[in-house]
């Protein structure tokens, strides 16, 4: 059900990690960027910015990567950054310290640290702090809903509607049951941190514009993670918009930000765009 590489053809789960790099690379190369911005001093992690040409502060994606919270980083995470930046739309790429050298608590305080960041010095680099999104893939989309949870933004003095939305991609939202998978050979989920860091356990006070989306030949665990999010989200009393993407599994569905004319980005810019 969590093993999503184990349930495609050998070589697939390889080939896609290469096309998340490539056409990152191909971005960095191609595009104006502030590279390696330091958002939190304590751990020195930096993100990249991708910002949208023209005049005014622009709105941002601020996009984390998965991984499983063990792999990856922001060079293989800009590969939507053509799609959004042509759209008006600045995008931001994350990158955190990885399991298990440091434990999911860190991983989470230094995203939400990303956040901080943007919302007291976006200006100065072109970004609108009142049009913050947020969106990631698997393990990122976690670290996203993680973001829009509640019990974090007073401490950092930001407004309760810091974030404005968020596009959670094949995410996952209870950690019990990875607490239970092969997920916890490095992660090492105990009882309190599966309450503690699990964000269906913690939604908000206010709601944000929602997009919740996975591929349709995800394996069972992601789908269910999914529904059970959505379920919580509008029992809530909040909106969200679904989105189960036709013939795309764990690795490739994140990749049609890479297609301006794809569901995926269309579902997002508007997320974006019509807020």
């Amino acid at each position: 059900a969590y093993g999503p590489s184990r349930s495609l053809p050998a070589g697939v789960f390889e080939a896609h990690m290469k096309l998340y790099r490539e056409r990152s690379d191909e971005m960095a190369q191609a595009l104006p960027r502030e590279h390696g911005l330091v958002y939190d001093k304590a751990s020195g992690e930096t993100l990249d910015l991708y910002p949208a040409t023209g005049p005014g502060l622009k709105p941002v994606f601020v996009y984390i990567h998965g991984g499983y919270w063990r792999m990856l980083g922001k060079g293989d995470s800009a590969f939507m950054a053509k799609t959004f930046t042509a759209l008006g739309i600045s995008v931001a790429v994350v990158d955190y310290t990885l399991a298990p050298k440091v434990s999911l608590e860190e991983i989470v305080r230094q995203v939400r640290a990303s956040i901080a960041w943007l919302w007291q010095n976006g200006a100065e680099h072109g970004v609108d702090r009142e049009r913050i999104f947020v969106a990631g893939s698997s393990a990122g989309g976690h670290l996203a809903t993680a973001l829009v949870a509640d019990g974090w933004r007073a401490a950092l003095d930001l407004p309760e509607d810091a974030i404005k939305g968020a596009m959670p991609v094949s995410g996952v939202f209870d950690l019990e049951p990875l607490s239970r998978s092969f997920v916890n050979e490095w992660m090492k989920f105990d009882a309190a941190q599966v309450e503690a860091l699990s964000p269906i356990r913690h939604l908000p006070r206010l709601p944000c514009r929602m997009v919740v989306a996975w591929g349709a030949d995800e394996t069972r665990g992601f789908h269910e993670q999914s529904a059970a999010w959505l379920a919580a989200w509008r029992g809530a009393g909040f909106a969200a918009v679904e989105l189960e993407v036709p013939g795309r599994h764990h690795f490739d569905v994140v990749l049609d930000w890479y297609d301006p004319d794809s569901a995926m980005t269309r579902a997002c810019a508007a997320m974006i765009l019509d807020a």
